[in-house]
């Protein structure tokens, strides 16, 4: 009799360790999802907010079409981007980065521009969005962080093999080229 209440309680504490790996697996798992969503929010608004920005420059700006047409065309890439992978999404959002980054420096060179308040309550508000993009990639990656630790780490790594949890990408800049701040020259 007290051998069978060995095995039931040895089967038991199995059937614990297992379940609550897989269960914080998934948590894991589920957290990196919120974070990218949280990501993906904040640039569906960055993305929703650069139109009305070139519209109220427009006026203004009649000798910068190019500047112009360089943010639309990498707003564009980058909502294209959206659907693809953590490393498609970085690559376009760095590119419409640094044309809003150039799109700054052409700016100064437009002091009734710089005093509309319209352009200045836009441009407040895409600071703001920029700033809740950073803080948004950071939470991501500290939960990919999370995550693929507990896939990789044992006992919980015998767990996620046996059903296939995989590892996720970071959001990181990839290329020496995005890594370099925009050159202000007057």
């Amino acid at each position: 009799m007290t051998v069978l209440i060995i095995l039931l309680v040895v089967a038991a504490v199995v059937v614990i360790f297992f379940v609550s790996n897989y269960n914080s697996l998934v948590r894991f798992r589920n957290q990196v999802k919120n974070a990218w969503s949280q990501i993906d929010v904040q640039l569906k608004r960055r993305h929703d907010l650069i139109p009305n920005l070139i519209e109220t420059v427009k006026g203004y700006m009649t000798h910068e079409k190019e500047t112009l047409e360089n943010i639309t065309r990498a707003r564009s890439e980058a909502m294209k981007a959206s659907s693809g992978s953590v490393g498609d999404v970085a690559k376009a959002e760095s590119s419409l980065s640094g044309a809003m980054g150039q799109f700054y420096v052409v700016v100064e060179n437009y002091p009734d521009l710089k005093a509309n308040e319209n352009f200045l309550s836009l441009q407040e508000e895409l600071t703001s969005t920029e700033n809740k993009i950073s803080f948004s990639r950071q939470n991501y990656n500290d939960q990919v962080l999370f995550y693929n630790n507990k896939i990789e780490m044992f006992p919980s790594n015998i767990i996620a093999g046996m059903f296939n949890f995989t590892k996720d990408e970071f959001f990181e800049v990839k290329t020496e080229a995005e890594r370099q701040a925009p050159k202000v020259q007057f």
